[in-house]
């Protein structure tokens, strides 16, 4: 008798054994799938999200009309010898002169060994070869950024015959080059062409 209750106790500790391991692997299961949906859920939303931010990076690439107002021409033909005049360039003022024999031969004439900054700092690595009447530069005083006189005939144009920076005494010769004071570079030239005789096209 008690050999059978025995029997009855084993198999029914058996049982029980195995039921409880059946339940912890039914929950496990049921966790793996549960983070599969929620994955799959969280990468399908930032698909949705990237898709949905799309058209609105789209709009911030600029567009052909966009790209082109980057650039602008001018006639150069009603500018005479010795005047200059300025125009706008991507928010930038741009100074473009038309140097007479005296400001071209000054230029030329000056060793590149006395200059602040030697960067392409000779006259022909500053104009066009054929055009070295021709100076275009970015009317911006590489100091802190002031606007120098020198572009209207009355204007001061400092010790070098170029342009004079009021704000802290920067002085640019004929080509454009910083000669006396704080400045610590050239004047900018910026990217432009001859796309005639008489037209550039600055950018």
């Amino acid at each position: 008798m008690e050999a059978a209750l025995a029997s009855e106790s084993k198999k029914g500790s058996a049982t029980g054994a195995a039921q409880a391991s059946g339940h912890g692997h039914g929950e496990h299961g049921e966790a793996t799938r549960r983070d599969f949906i929620t994955t799959a859920a969280l990468g399908w939303a930032g698909v949705g999200g990237a898709l949905a931010l799309w058209p609105f990076i789209q709009q911030m690439n600029p567009d052909a009309s966009t790209q082109a107002l980057a650039s602008t021409e001018l006639d150069l033909a009603p500018i005479k010898e010795g005047q200059a005049v300025t125009v706008m360039w991507r928010g930038k003022p741009v100074f473009i002169r038309n140097r007479t024999k005296d400001e071209i031969a000054k230029a030329v004439a000056t060793p590149v060994g006395e200059l602040s900054d030697r960067t392409l700092a000779s006259d022909k690595d500053r104009t066009k070869k054929g055009k070295e009447n021709w100076l275009v530069l970015v009317g911006i005083c590489t100091h802190l950024g002031c606007i120098p006189k020198g572009q209207s005939l009355a204007d001061q144009k400092g010790d070098y015959g170029g342009w004079f920076c009021p704000c802290h005494g920067s002085h640019y010769d004929t080509a454009g080059r910083i000669r006396k004071g704080p400045a610590p570079r050239n004047l900018e030239v910026p990217p432009y062409e001859f796309v005639s005789d008489t037209k550039i096209r600055i950018g």
